[in-house]
């Protein structure tokens, strides 16, 4: 990890502080702006390998530095965490379908920052070395994308077939965040109509095909959902 860099955008002073000690003390390079406009400026600059950003910032906000990110070809592959505001939760979903890759709402403790900057690391490092998405066997539970099939512990399970897409959507990209929006693009076809709850229909009924003890899809409150990252 030690060299790995990060740039952390936040306006705080006393949390950008926070931020980069313990950053720093995990062995990242890490680079800071207390701007939305420097911040950009740094990013494009330093082509990190992860950002972290806050929302609310002066000059540029955090939705705007993440929309220019993902539109430039040379900053379009570096992963985002958002930093967020409580009862931010329609800006999580904005940030997730421009591009971020995942969020964490303030307080949060320093632990659980480290421990999102190396799972967001970790799923950058699958995507360079990908999985088979032929064929996806994570703790008993296979997709077969090529025979349609899913099976649980050896035993078949029959989904229809928008059940099977969002299942397979989800475990494909193990621990990134889908807000409902996202994931119906994955699920539906052009001459459905559809309402982003059906989401919620479907994923009630893989869980309960799949048992409900097999906790694999996690519910993400006010955004979406996620395939556990094991």
């Amino acid at each position: 990890m030690q060299n790995k860099q990060i740039v952390v955008v936040e306006d705080e002073p006393d949390i950008l502080e926070v931020l980069c000690y313990n950053l720093k003390r995990e062995g990242y390079q890490v680079f800071d702006s207390l701007d939305g406009r420097e911040g950009l400026a740094l990013i494009e600059l330093k082509i990190p390998d992860i950002v972290i950003l806050d929302l609310m910032l002066p000059g540029l906000d955090g939705l705007e530095i993440c929309r220019k990110l993902k539109s430039n070809s040379r900053t379009q592959h570096v992963p985002i965490i958002m930093v967020t505001a409580k009862g931010e939760e329609s800006d999580v979903v904005l940030g997730l379908g421009v591009g971020a890759d995942d969020y964490i709402p303030k307080p949060f403790s320093p632990k659980e920052l480290i421990a999102r900057v190396k799972a967001v690391l970790r799923r950058g490092a699958k995507v360079e070395q990908p999985l088979n998405k032929e064929h996806i066997d994570i703790n008993g539970l296979e997709i077969d994308s090529r025979k349609h099939q899913v099976s649980i512990d050896g035993n078949t399970i029959k989904m229809t077939a928008s059940e099977f897409r969002l299942l397979y959507c989800l475990a494909s990209h193990p621990g990134q965040v889908f807000t409902r929006e996202q994931l119906l693009n994955h699920t539906t076809s052009e001459d459905v109509a559809v309402v982003d709850r059906n989401i919620d229909v479907h994923v009630r009924s893989i869980r309960k095909k799949i048992g409900d003890g097999n906790s694999f899809i996690e519910t993400i409150r006010g955004v979406g959902y996620r395939f556990l990252d094991f």
